[in-house]
């Protein structure tokens, strides 16, 4: 089952890197009494992921804190080493938390995996955004396989 609009974060631990070494955080820590954009993608280093998405929200992330938001987190069914190292290249430093899946136990609970086992890259997470305040759903774009438009940024920041 999908989540929708409406719905509380499930309960998982993700994980990403900080100067200070990795950290494992809980769902509910991570998005307890905030109000978060995060968005989710098949891939670190993959084309459109690279090229476009994360761009994207590195670029607008001053924008988007502008109009309320106090974290900007992108996720991938890739570890958080691999996801921290993507970051760097990318720009997304401080501006982006940068969160590991990788055993894909958030993507699983949230219901967007994405089977492409076929193209050798195993189970990864559908293309999406969502709006998250307080541990609940408050806007979800979930992205056609092959699209990307309405989990963008932009898109965020027309809906904001």
């Amino acid at each position: 089952m999908t989540i929708k609009v409406g719905d509380k974060i499930p309960s998982v631990t993700l994980r990403y890197v900080t100067p200070d070494g990795v950290k494992a955080v809980t769902t509910e820590e991570f998005f307890s009494g905030k109000k978060v954009v995060l968005f989710g993608l098949p891939g670190a280093y993959t084309r459109t992921c690279s090229e476009r998405h994360l761009p994207g929200y590195v670029t607008h992330v001053a924008e988007l804190k502008a109009k309320g938001v106090d974290t900007v987190a992108c996720l991938a069914a890739n570890d958080h080493f691999v996801m921290n190292a993507w970051g760097k290249e990318r720009g997304a430093d401080d501006k982006v938390v940068m969160l590991g899946d990788g055993s894909g136990d958030f993507t699983r609970a949230i219901g967007l995996e994405l089977d492409r086992v076929k193209e050798g890259m195993g189970m990864r997470s559908q293309r999406y955004s969502m709006l998250v305040e307080n541990g609940i759903v408050k806007a979800l774009n979930v992205e056609q396989p092959g699209q990307f438009d309405v989990s963008s940024a932009e898109a965020m920041l027309k809906a904001l």
